[in-house]
């Protein structure tokens, strides 16, 4: 307990020196101070002061079941516990010793799939043999609401959810005695590149990121470019848990705007100086879902506040990046997360 009240009280002081640092006499410090006494009473829980405050845990591993071989690597349905929810996931480990220090390991999140329709075991195949062949351990994680997860599926653009079960996935991936407790990176995909980042600013145990094909950074950005995705046509109702969170933001704060002192408390480019570790972005221009021009804003951010990054664009592959163009994206991901972790 008291190491973790340290490490709380560490990163509300780094949050507090660096959000006065980068204020402006007279704007920044009535925005800070509208932002203390405002309170936020709709959607608090987003905001990065509030999520650097919160203690995110994890918990032991259950391997439910062994699932069957992958080509070098034993493949398990697992779960763990994230804010009270069994959240279930896919967990590869390679066969053969485990190396000095542990294996390096990584928390893979995926993108948007209809919640009912999700399957543990499907989609995003490729990506994980991919890794899991080069020796990491990868977790891909069911989000809270995605198939036998518990927990309401409420998206992650306006929910601190999914962040928390990604950053829980890593603190129980810490408790195996055969992972680097500080070798984990994330990997996330369309909306969890959203995730990964807002996670990176948080947690300092991530030592890696990297995202494909990733939405909504600034949230003016949000605005700005939309989200194109036909697969939630139909799937995604009115009445739908992030449908209804996402009306209730913007009846309180209107639509997304960086002047707007909420939007600008939750916007992840706007405390992009808490970002103290390494980050990768691939996109493509010919994505239909989600507009390279996120990624190109997010860039500039990181160029303008001296953070290390890559930034890789393609020509074709779409929203999932495909081949011809995955087979480099997944090499430069591989070399990016061995350099890294």
């Amino acid at each position: 307990m008291i190491a973790t009240q340290r490490r709380r009280t560490w990163k509300t002081a780094l949050f507090l020196m660096i959000m006065l640092a980068s204020l402006s006499p007279v704007a920044g410090l009535g925005g800070a101070q509208e932002v203390e006494e405002n309170g936020f009473e709709v959607g608090a829980d987003l905001t990065i002061a509030a999520l650097l405050e919160r203690e995110i845990v994890g918990s032991e591993i259950t391997f439910e079941r062994q699932l069957p071989d992958g080509p070098s690597y034993a493949q398990h349905l697992v779960s763990y516990l994230s804010e009270g929810n069994k959240i279930y996931g896919l967990l590869t480990i390679p066969f053969g010793d485990v190396p000095e220090g542990g294996f390096k390991a990584i928390v893979f999140n995926h993108g948007f799939i209809p919640p009912a329709s999700y399957r543990t075991t499907e989609r995003y195949v490729v990506y994980v043999n991919t890794l899991a062949s080069h020796g990491f351990v990868v977790f891909k994680i069911d989000m809270r609401g995605h198939g036998s997860s518990e927990g309401e599926p409420v998206g992650t653009y306006y929910s601190p959810a999914y962040t928390i079960d990604a950053i829980a996935a890593l603190k129980s991936l810490q408790t195996l005695d055969f992972i680097d407790p500080q070798g984990i990176g994330m990997w996330g995909h369309s909306m969890a590149g959203n995730l990964v980042l807002r996670a990176m600013l948080i947690e300092p145990d991530i030592q890696a990121g990297v995202i494909w094909a990733g939405a909504v950074y600034s949230y003016d950005d949000f605005t700005k470019y939309r989200i194109s995705d036909p697969s939630s046509s139909g799937v995604i109702t009115e009445e739908s848990p992030s449908r209804r969170r996402g009306r209730e933001l913007r009846a309180a704060y209107g639509v997304p705007n960086s002047e707007v002192p909420y939007w600008r408390a939750v916007s992840l480019t706007e405390h992009i100086a808490l970002l103290q570790k390494p980050l990768q972005i691939h996109h493509a221009v010919d994505d239909p879902v989600v507009n390279i021009g996120y990624s190109r804003d997010l860039v500039l951010v990181l160029e303008e506040n001296n953070k290390l990054h890559e930034f890789y664009e393609y020509a074709g592959g779409g929203h999932d990046i495909n081949s011809p163009y995955f087979e480099e994206a997944m090499l430069r991901t591989i070399a990016f997360f061995q350099k890294h972790l």
